[in-house]
């Protein structure tokens, strides 16, 4: 079967407001009658069968209301191997994300940390799985990704007094020795670090911090250049998260921007926090979270330190590169090293009358992001129109061809399962 979706939006504080997000912009071109409240934000567009957030199907010749429940009874169209590789149900999430203000210095948990963290406090870990996630920007997207190379933490060590004092001379020390060490003594003397630092009392943290924000401010009043030490997004993530320990983890984390296209994967343990920007993301269907700051959620610092990956690397070997379709030259494939989903980009140029998608052994859920097209199949009784924001399940096998309504360039996103 293949039909339209209807998807639910979140709105976290964090999203971009109004028709500043482009979830909003999605949202309200592909539903004429959605009402955009510009005060309100619009942080995240899910597009799957997660229980929090079960996307409507749009057809009524289906008598089932959401896409879990038509899975549910129907899970041939997830594909055989992925029905038996998952139980019978999709295994990923697929979203947007429109971010304003930074989300919290987070890891995801492996399977078998997840299974232990969901048996001890549900209430914090609601279920048992991994959640390895793949972030794709649509606009200029800024993250901290991953721990910097040790000789950049220990610039930041000597440039930044007050990051050094949080961290103590011992531990400083230890960092140091181990620059020309074997890669064990690194993580170790890193985890030590960056331990430190978590553990630190709140109100010593707070009293580095306002001093901090106090040199930096005069420095850039003064007209001085503070990207040395990452000063603008130390003074902007202190004005969203006043005190909060994670405005250090900067001089910890890579930082990267993402162009349109760019793509960056977190496998389980890696550290990271989105900051700013536009992208598409997709994930294992879950929702296991560690935070460790930016966040006034539950913080969960002892777990955080525990299982973290302390293997540093420059912010270039956090790029995800897709490759190139060999049959289709409009295809790209972020497949990352995890069974549950990959991405397909397909670009499309406004001169093709007609592209035919690209048949899975999957289950696939396709978003336009530009474009305007009808898509055929032949289990689909009648063409479905599909705009700029328009979603369309595909079950498995199926062959979808989409003819382009105006000569527009099409920009389409699908998660899908490459077993």
């Amino acid at each position: 079967m293949v039909f339209p979706l209807s998807c639910v939006v979140q709105q976290y504080a964090w999203g971009k407001r109004g028709s500043n997000s482009e979830v909003a912009r999605l949202l309200a071109s592909s539903d004429p009658l959605a009402h955009i409240s510009e005060d309100k934000p619009y942080a995240e567009l899910w597009m799957g069968a997660h229980p929090r957030g079960d996307a409507k199907i749009l057809d009524n010749r289906i008598s089932q209301k959401t896409l879990g429940q038509w899975i549910a009874e129907n899970q041939d169209c997830l594909g055989l191997k992925v029905k038996d590789a998952f139980n019978g149900k999709l295994p990923f999430l697929f979203k947007v994300l429109s971010v304003e203000t930074a989300l919290s210095i987070q890891a995801h948990p492996n399977k078998e940390l997840a299974e232990k963290l969901h048996h001890q406090a549900p209430q914090h870990y609601p279920d048992a799985n991994h959640k390895p996630e793949m972030t794709i920007a649509l606009t200029s997207f800024q993250g901290l990704c991953g721990f910097r190379p040790v000789e950049e933490i220990l610039t930041f060590l000597k440039k930044v007094p007050e990051f050094q004092l949080l961290i103590g001379d011992d531990a400083a020390t230890q960092l140091r020795q181990s620059v020309s060490s074997d890669p064990q003594t690194v993580a170790s003397a890193l985890r030590s670090c960056f331990s430190h630092l978590m553990k630190s009392e709140k109100k010593t943290v707070a009293e580095q911090l306002n001093v901090l924000v106090k040199r930096i401010s005069q420095q850039v009043s003064a007209g001085n250049n503070m990207d040395d030490i990452c000063g603008k997004l130390l003074l902007r993530l202190h004005q969203q998260y006043p005190g909060d320990i994670g405005c250090f983890a900067i001089y910890f984390l890579n930082l990267l921007t993402l162009k349109p296209g760019e793509a960056m994967f977190l496998e389980a343990n890696v550290p990271h926090a989105y900051l700013e920007g536009d992208c598409v993301e997709c994930m294992a269907c879950s929702d296991n979270t560690v935070r460790a700051g930016l966040t006034p959620k539950f913080i969960d610092v002892p777990t955080l330190c525990d299982m973290l990956n302390y293997t540093p690397g420059p912010s270039k070997d956090r790029l995800f590169l897709p490759s190139q379709s060999q049959e289709d030259p409009y295809l790209f494939i972020y497949d990352p090293p995890v069974p549950d989903f990959a991405v397909m980009k397909m670009e499309v140029p406004g001169s093709v009358t007609e592209y035919k998608v690209l048949v899975l052994d999957s289950a696939s859920i396709l978003l336009v992001v530009k474009g305007t097209v009808t898509a055929s199949s032949p289990t689909a009784q009648t063409a479905i129109p599909m705009q700029r924001g328009g979603v369309l399940f595909v079950g498995a096998n199926e062959s979808v061809t989409l003819k382009l309504i105006a000569p527009q360039d099409l920009l389409l996103f699908r998660a899908c399962c490459l077993l």
